[in-house]
């Protein structure tokens, strides 16, 4: 009945995504020994008005099915993750930027996540971490008093540290390009200094193969240092953009081609398909038209 209802009610690649969604739960919940009530199961994920995706909402909606017998205590905690069919939690690329942006928001304390998504958060201050691997781990952790077995240690990033005006900024000695590599163009270089101290806009002219790129892939390499929150929004970009998370102090560097459409440079399309364009993504940061 339930089926009949979402195939008549949503198109076809929704239902399939919430069908695939509904296989991982129930197989994980299955694969943990849990036996399902003669009931019907209805799941609502207020408000109903925002679309929503994403498949870090498989570990709470399992615990809330699993536990619903249970006099568990959820209150105060966030529960993200993504199931395997076995039972395992797994990271979102998404979870990142939630917790980050929950947390300026001052609306998250505790959180419940897989060890690998763990290792990424341990690097945002202010909040308690709890990590477990699979969901019979998670069903133990809100039916037994083991929470303090469970709290993952915050990190300190491992960079040399500058303080100035009691705000801490984060450095690297480390030049992949170095502008000793630059011979002559002397005037170029001091722009360059200027804009990179000033944080200013640079235009640079001249014939190809004067040095223009050259100069402005070494930018990045000597702007002033980064403070942690500059460090963290660096890394939530780099989620959303699904790429590896970097908590380096070094500012990120755009270069998108000369034939990038309007939508690549400033971000476009709708729902799942939209995408953040090279000028959010190079925030803090250098972008090179």
């Amino acid at each position: 009945m339930i089926e009949n209802l979402l195939k008549t009610s949503l198109n076809k690649l929704l239902y399939n995504k919430i069908r695939f969604f509904t296989d991982r739960v129930k197989s994980a919940l299955l694969s943990n020994e849990y036996k399902f009530p003669a009931k019907k199961i209805t799941i609502n994920l207020s408000p109903s008005e925002i679309q929503k995706s994403g498949t870090h909402f498989d570990l709470p909606i399992a615990l809330l099915i699993a536990l619903y017998e249970t006099k568990a205590i959820f209150e105060d905690f966030f529960i993200l993750g993504e199931l395997s069919l076995d039972g395992k939690i797994k990271d979102s690329s998404h979870i990142f930027a939630i917790v980050l942006s929950l947390v300026k928001q001052n609306l998250l304390k505790n959180i419940l996540v897989c060890k690998e998504s763990a290792k990424k958060l341990a690097n945002i201050p202010n909040i308690n971490i709890y990590s477990v691997d699979t969901l019979s781990e998670a069903i133990e952790f809100f039916t037994f008093n083991n929470k303090e077995e469970k709290l993952f240690k915050i990190t300190n990033l491992p960079y040399k540290k500058l303080t100035i005006l009691k705000k801490d900024y984060f450095y690297m000695n480390k030049y992949e390009n170095d502008f000793k590599e630059i011979k002559g163009q002397n005037y170029a270089i001091q722009a360059a200094l200027i804009a990179a101290a000033g944080n200013h806009n640079i235009l640079f002219e001249g014939s190809a193969g004067c040095g223009k790129s050259m100069i402005s892939k070494r930018l990045s390499y000597i702007m002033p240092p980064m403070s942690l929150n500059e460090i963290l929004e660096k890394a939530k970009l780099q989620a959303l953009e699904y790429k590896p998370i970097e908590f380096n102090p070094i500012r990120v560097f755009r270069n998108p081609h000369h034939t990038a459409t309007k939508s690549s440079i400033f971000g476009g399309g709708s729902g799942n398909s939209a995408k953040i364009g090279e000028i959010a993504l190079s925030n803090g940061g250098i972008v090179v038209f």
